[in-house]
């Protein structure tokens, strides 16, 4: 099983020998947050997630982080329930606790009315989402308050050099626009077929050895070798910021 998308460390914890990971860890993406947090000079961070396995999974580690680094304080930590379209009583909480920074770890339909409701209420810190709000989406839900928001997220298509050539394919394709995921789905079907071609069988056992042997495969988040658990060797997380309505490459990292 080779997975574009998911990255709960709880699925990295269970050692599943047939299950391989092309997107970076929540532990990955939770280091690259704080990495972030300490470059940008945010004192203060407030970590909201919507209490399912994937976001509790990012506001857990992340936390873990920074009490483990001390240079950032978490002056909250709590979550929303999904599919609600009132966030006032999480929006009061945070105003109150003025954070430099709020972390949103779900995904992008509650995070956008948190951050249009957020900014409603004279919220005047910075904002930042993880991976499963890196959505269009994202930026209409939450209105003129999107604008400036950063995220942690693996590049999308539109933020890669020299994927201009791939993106006009994909275009003439399926006529529409790759989403934020397509590169990691293009690149896993590439990698089944170069594991089966590897292990000349399409075995299981075969093909497990064929990509564990893998070093140096080209995907589109660089040459490809796993860890031993089955992760990529480094999470390829960057940071984006919301430019004019759209999700754009930020350079605070680089």
């Amino acid at each position: 099983m080779i997975i574009p998308a998911a990255n709960s460390q709880e699925l990295v914890a269970q050692g599943l020998s047939n299950v391989f990971l092309i997107n970076g860890t929540g532990k990955q993406q939770s280091t690259t947050a704080l990495a972030f947090m300490k470059k940008s000079g945010f004192a203060t961070v407030a970590l909201v997630d919507d209490n399912t396995s994937y976001s509790k999974d990012i506001t857990t580690e992340t936390q873990a982080q920074i009490q483990k680094d001390g240079s950032v304080k978490v002056l909250l930590n709590t979550s929303v329930t999904a599919g609600e379209s009132d966030y006032s009583a999480v929006v009061r909480d945070i105003v109150a606790k003025n954070p430099a920074l709020v972390y949103w770890t779900g995904y992008y339909q509650e995070g956008g009315l948190i951050i249009n409701q957020l900014r409603k209420a004279g919220f005047t810190g910075k904002i930042m989402v993880a991976d499963g709000s890196v959505d269009p989406s994202l930026a209409k839900i939450a209105g003129a308050g999107g604008e400036g928001v950063f995220a942690t997220m693996t590049q999308t298509p539109d933020t890669l050099k020299g994927a201009e050539k791939w993106i006009a394919n994909y275009k003439a394709k399926f006529n529409s626009d790759p989403g934020p995921y397509s590169t990691q789905a293009y690149d896993a079907v590439r990698l089944a077929a170069k594991a089966i071609d590897s292990a000349g069988s399409t075995k299981g056992g075969d093909v497990i050895k064929a990509l564990t042997a893998i070093n140096g495969f080209p995907m589109f988040s660089g040459p490809l070798k796993f860890t031993p658990e089955h992760t990529l060797s480094s999470g390829g997380f960057v940071i984006l910021v919301i430019k004019d309505g759209k999700f754009t490459l930020d350079n605070t990292l680089s």
